[in-house]
C-alpha cells in the first residue's frame, strides 16, 4: 500500500468530494465513470465538513431472523486492528430493501469512533441521530426507527455502496456530498491538480460577480483560465 505523506493527506482533507473529483478523472481518466456513489446519500453530519480514511468493509442483512451469529469480538478486533488508520466503515446492506433495519445508532458509532473509524457509508440506515457520537460521519440510504432483525454477514470483503464499488483498506474521500475511492499513487497528482483547477475556477467566478459583468468579460475569463498551467 502506498503510504500518502503528510502534507498530501492535509491536501485532500482540505478539498471537497467534488473536487477531488475533478482532479482524479484528469490524473487518472480510466476514474471518470467509477469510484463514486451513482446513487443520492441521507448525510447525517454536513458540518463535520470531508473525512477521509481507509475502508473497512463489512456486510449485513436485516429482514430476516439470522440462523448463525458473526463473532461479534473478532468484527470488532477487525475494525480496530484490520489496517491502517484513520479509517471509514463501509457497509453494504444485502437485504431485497436495504435499510430495513439499522446496524448504527448510538452504540454502533460510538464504539467504531472509539476504534478509529471516522464514520460509515452504507445503504442502508441509521437511527438515534440525537443521541450518536457527534464526531462520526454517517452517509447513509435512509433513517429508519428500528434495527428490525440486523446482523453482521461478513466483513473484509469487497462491497458495492450506492454503485461505489470498495475494497478492504481502500483510500474513501467522503463529504456530504458523497464518497469517492482515491488511488494512493494518485493522490499526490490530485491534490497538485485541485489547485489548478480552483485557480481556473476563480477566475470565471470571480469575473461572474462584478457589476460590469457580460459577454465579453466572460470570454476574457475564458482566456485567463487557458494561461494557467
Amino acid at each position: 500500500m502506498t503510504e500518502l505523506a503528510k502534507d498530501v493527506w492535509e491536501g485532500l482533507l482540505a478539498l471537497d468530494t467534488p473536487t477531488v473529483c475533478n482532479a482524479l478523472e484528469v490524473v487518472n481518466p480510466n476514474r471518470r465513470a467509477c469510484g463514486f456513489n451513482v446513487r443520492p446519500f441521507v448525510c447525517i453530519r454536513p458540518e463535520l465538513g470531508s473525512s477521509l480514511g481507509y475502508a473497512r468493509t463489512l456486510r449485513i442483512r436485516a429482514a430476516h431472523k439470522p440462523t448463525t451469529f458473526a463473532d461479534r469480538d473478532d468484527y470488532y478486533s477487525y475494525i480496530a486492528q484490520g489496517g491502517p488508520t484513520p479509517s471509514i466503515t463501509v457497509v453494504e446492506d444485502m437485504d431485497d430493501t436495504p435499510g430495513y433495519g439499522a446496524f448504527w445508532g448510538e452504540v454502533n458509532t460510538n464504539i467504531h469512533y472509539g476504534l478509529g473509524s471516522l464514520g460509515v457509508i452504507t445503504n442502508g440506515s441509521v437511527r438515534d441521530i440525537p443521541d450518536s457520537q457527534p464526531k462520526f460521519q454517517m452517509l447513509a440510504g435512509m433513517v429508519n426507527p428500528s434495527h428490525a432483525w440486523v446482523h453482521m454477514v461478513d466483513w473484509g470483503s469487497p462491497v458495492t455502496i450506492q454503485g461505489m464499488e470498495v475494497s478492504h483498506n481502500d483510500l474513501i474521500h467522503a463529504d456530504m456530498h458523497g464518497a469517492v475511492v482515491v488511488p494512493p499513487e494518485d493522490a499526490a497528482n490530485v491534490v497538485e491538480e485541485a489547485a489548478r483547477i480552483m485557480a481556473k475556477e476563480r477566475v470565471v467566478i470571480e469575473a461572474s460577480q462584478q457589476p460590469d459583468f457580460n459577454m465579453e468579460k466572460l470570454r476574457q475569463a475564458w482566456q485567463g483560465q487557458s494561461e494557467i498551467h
